[in-house]
């Protein structure tokens, strides 16, 4: 057979915390609108995610607070690192985010920001609720017991 020259999906950052933190609801894929500066250095892989959230202005969703560092090549036409992002999304699905989060009390949270095997920038954003103290001490327990699970599996044989 003959090998196809395909791109693999590059996960360039992740928000590891947020399934510890959040109950996940939905996931969907968004684009996002960047300058080229902001490709070139999310291409570096020094982009975090973890602090950042999405919110609805003007019937637009925004990403917020990601920091996309400076690319270092680049001279005066450089970008700011934690500016305002737009998320590229049809308006069904638009529509649907800000009801879940008006409505139902959620948040837009990001899991991951990866390349597409077209090479595009694309964001899995999650509709998420917050877990309370207690919800997060039960999977901390059942994480824990999954472990130990198969600790004492492998140990039997």
């Amino acid at each position: 057979m003959a090998a196809k020259n395909e791109r693999a999906i590059k996960v360039v950052a992740e928000n590891r915390k947020a399934r510890f933190n959040y109950a996940i609801e939905d996931t969907v894929e968004a684009g996002i609108a960047l300058t080229g500066t902001e490709v070139k250095s999310i291409r570096n892989g020094k982009t975090t995610i973890a602090e950042s959230y999405a919110d609805s202005k003007g019937g637009e969703i925004w990403l917020i607070n990601a920091n996309i560092p400076e690319y270092l090549q680049a001279n005066r036409f450089n970008h700011e690192p934690k500016r305002p992002r737009k998320l590229l999304l049809h308006k069904k699905q638009i529509n649907r985010l800000i009801g879940a989060v008006d409505r139902e009390g959620m948040t837009l949270i990001p899991l991951k920001l990866y390349f597409n095997e077209r090479g595009r920038a694309k964001l899995l954003l999650a509709v998420a609720k917050g877990k309370k103290l207690h919800d997060k001490r039960e999977s901390e327990k059942k994480r824990d017991w999954s472990r130990e699970k198969g600790r004492l599996l492998r140990a039997r044989g």
